[in-house]
Order: structure tokens, then sequence, then C-alpha cells
């Protein structure tokens, strides 16, 4: 069940990166310059005081993940960090593969 749970979330962060692909291909050819939508804006967009709590947390805990990790995630465009967890989520959480030649009686 809980597989389910988090193969639905996948599917649902891959469909949010598809959404915002189609959003930045929209911008783009309505003003013929191509700029994405970075992760870190929308992120700050959605909920600012989140953003920060969470900067001030991962300052606490450890001071090299901000600059070297979640900075440059935060960089990122908002189709690709949606898109990839998205996967990374339909990946590991896919169904087992059947057993074959094996019955459980």
């Amino acid at each position: 069940m809980i597989r389910g749970l988090f193969r639905l979330i996948g599917l649902l962060l891959l469909a949010g990166g598809f959404i915002f692909m189609v959003y930045d291909g929209a911008r783009f050819v309505a003003d013929q310059t191509l700029r994405f939508t970075r992760f870190g804006q929308f992120w700050n967009d959605v909920h600012q005081s989140s953003q920060l709590a969470f900067r001030t947390w991962i300052e606490g805990v450890a001071p090299w993940l901000w600059s070297s990790v979640i900075k440059v995630l935060l960089d990122q465009p908002v189709f690709a960090v949606l898109g990839v967890l998205g996967i990374l989520l339909m990946i590991l959480f896919r169904p087992r593969k059947p057993l074959i030649g094996y019955s459980r009686d």
C-alpha cells in the first residue's frame, strides 16, 4: 500500500514537471527568450517562510550542505527537479517482479 502511495506521488511529481516544461515552453513562444522557472524561485513563490526555515535548519545541521548541494538544486529548472524526483520515486517503488517457476502453496 505504501509502495502505491509513493508511486502516486512520483507520478504527480512527474506530471508537475511536465506542466512546468509546457509552461516554460509557452513562455518561450510568447516572448522569444528562453527563461526557465528556477526551483528556488518556485518554492519562494509557494511558501517563502518554509524555504527560510529549511535553510536555517540545514545550516545548523551541516553548513557545507547548503552551499554545495542545496543551493545547486535550487538553481535548477523546476521541470528537471520534479521530473527527476518523480522518476526516482517510480523506479524505487516499482512493483516486484513475479516469481517464475515457484508456487506458493
